[in-house]
């Protein structure tokens, strides 16, 4: 072996031995710590799962809500005759029920006046904690007909893919409702909406240009300051932060986004018809700006806005009926002079 290499090989091996292998313990404690990472990255993915099933579970429960079944019929409630019909939406993709109670006149001289009732979130046809049946006997006795039909998404029978969309599909299906009635013989149409029901028929009315006036009842627009009003009421483990990530859900259970919703449209329209706005300052629910933001947009000389002072959503017929009804047969009786 040459002279020169022995050296080389001498340092070679003294280098080795000054670098031992890792030692148990060191290897021991780098595995632990590798455990350690991995428990903590599988409670950080378990807990992300957790809360996006739980949004999840947030936007399918608003776009499938709990429909409580017919309590009666205007015959059982008022002894008012009247008719089984059905109809379809705008475009004909929903299939509607509901009742039509022709006006207290004789055949010989029908009215030509129909209200067409607009019912609220998770309600049906008769919105029972108005209820709708104590308004359409004040309406059929002073000469109105009178339409109730339940939304598209109240009967999943015959329309399984509906939803709530906030207004959004429900436009169409309450213009279905008025070109039933043009059919049925109306010539003057009037909607009377309550919660979404009433930001539904604000939706309807820019499409359209044949109802004649509207009488809105604690009106519900769903937009994002409305969503950061509510959200904390009814889901309050649900942080405002979430809200965008519940919007981005909200397709895959067959709602629509926010986007969707013409509420910018709706709170700067000035519409050509009276509105006649009613909104109880109490209102938990739906926050009664949205009412007086829509309302100062509004130039039609007929229209009104009522802010009873102790009231909560839908609650002032309950409280104040007399006064409810006095006031909305004089407006639905100003706009129908007018008319002629």
């Amino acid at each position: 072996m040459r002279n020169d290499i022995l050296p080389a090989l001498i340092t070679s091996r003294e280098s080795a031995y000054n670098h031992p292998l890792p030692s148990i313990s060191t290897r021991r404690n780098r595995g632990m710590f590798t455990r350690v990472l991995w428990v903590i990255a599988s409670l950080i993915g378990l807990s992300l799962l957790l809360t996006l099933s739980y949004l999840y579970y947030y936007a399918w429960t608003f776009t499938h809500p709990k429909i409580d079944p017919l309590f009666s019929n205007p015959m059982a409630a008022y002894q008012l005759s009247y008719s089984n019909i059905e109809f379809l939406s705008m475009d004909n993709n929903s299939h509607m029920n509901g009742w039509y109670i022709p006006s207290a006149t004789s055949l010989s001289t029908a009215s030509k006046k129909t209200v067409i009732f607009s019912h609220g979130y998770a309600g049906n046809r008769e919105e029972i904690w108005v209820p709708l049946y104590d308004l359409a006997q004040a309406l059929h006795l002073h000469n109105y007909n009178v339409l109730m039909f339940d939304y598209g998404y109240v009967n999943r029978d015959q329309n399984p893919s509906r939803v709530v969309t906030a207004g959004v599909r429900e436009a169409g299906e309450l213009l279905g409702a008025v070109r039933y009635a043009k059919q049925l013989g109306a010539e003057q149409i009037y909607i009377w909406g309550f919660s979404m029901g009433a930001g539904t028929a604000l939706q309807a009315a820019l499409q359209h240009s044949e109802v004649d006036g509207m009488i809105l009842d604690s009106t519900f627009l769903l937009q994002p300051n409305v969503l950061e009003h509510i959200v904390p009421n009814y889901y309050p483990h649900i942080s405002k932060i979430f809200l965008p990530v519940v919007d981005s859900l909200l397709p895959f259970t067959g709602g629509v986004k926010l986007s969707r919703i013409p509420y910018d449209q709706v709170n700067s329209t000035n519409y050509s018809i009276p509105l006649f706005m009613i909104h109880g300052l109490k209102d938990t629910q739906a926050p009664f700006t949205i009412t007086t933001q829509i309302f100062e947009q509004q130039t039609h000389p007929r229209s009104e806005l009522w802010l009873p002072p102790d009231r909560g959503h839908e609650m002032t017929y309950r409280f104040q009926s007399e006064e409810y009804v006095e006031r909305a047969l004089s407006f639905l009786n100003q706009i129908s002079q007018s008319a002629h």
